[in-house]
């Protein structure tokens, strides 16, 4: 017969949170100021573009790579650590910097070669059209007109 143990995965537990404090505080001084980092995106539609917007302060608009291949979008970059001040003089770096890249799958509706790019504020705001075909059509239903095509007259009268 087995026991049972209430407190067998609280070690487990632990040593799991002592174990990712330790790794965060024994980084050396450059590996903890450049971490691996991805800007933050919000994506909305409407039914004529596509609207991505992602957080870039800091970045030069100069260093993005924005591309689409294979119906995948694919925004590059780098935030760079400032090395004027001298690393013994900060007192607390929480800003995260070094390479990033995001990468979306497209939908087959949108037309690429229309796509806007917009930085403003620290934010990249890119417009991806969608294709006239893609876009929704309304189709107007006549009411009462009196004229009845002529299947429709036939099949009313049981033909």
């Amino acid at each position: 017969m087995r026991t049972m143990t209430p407190f067998r995965g609280v070690t487990t537990l632990q040593d799991q949170i002592n174990r990712l404090f330790s790794d965060a505080f024994e980084r050396n001084e450059g590996e903890s100021n450049l971490t691996a980092w991805a800007p933050a995106v919000d994506i909305s539609e409407n039914e004529h573009e596509l609207l991505v917007k992602a957080d870039l302060p800091g970045i030069d608009p100069k260093e993005l790579d924005i591309r689409v291949e294979n119906n995948v979008l694919t925004i590059r970059g780098e935030r760079k650590f400032e090395k004027k001040v001298e690393q013994d003089n900060y007192l607390r770096v929480e800003r995260t910097y070094g390479a990033f890249s995001r990468s979306f799958a497209l939908a087959n509706t949108v037309n690429p070669e229309g796509i806007k790019a917009d930085y403003q504020n620290g934010v990249l705001n890119l417009i991806v059209p969608k294709r006239e075909e893609a876009k929704p059509k309304q189709i107007k239903v006549n009411v009462g007109s009196g004229a009845e095509t002529p299947r429709v007259a036939a099949a009313a009268a049981g033909r």
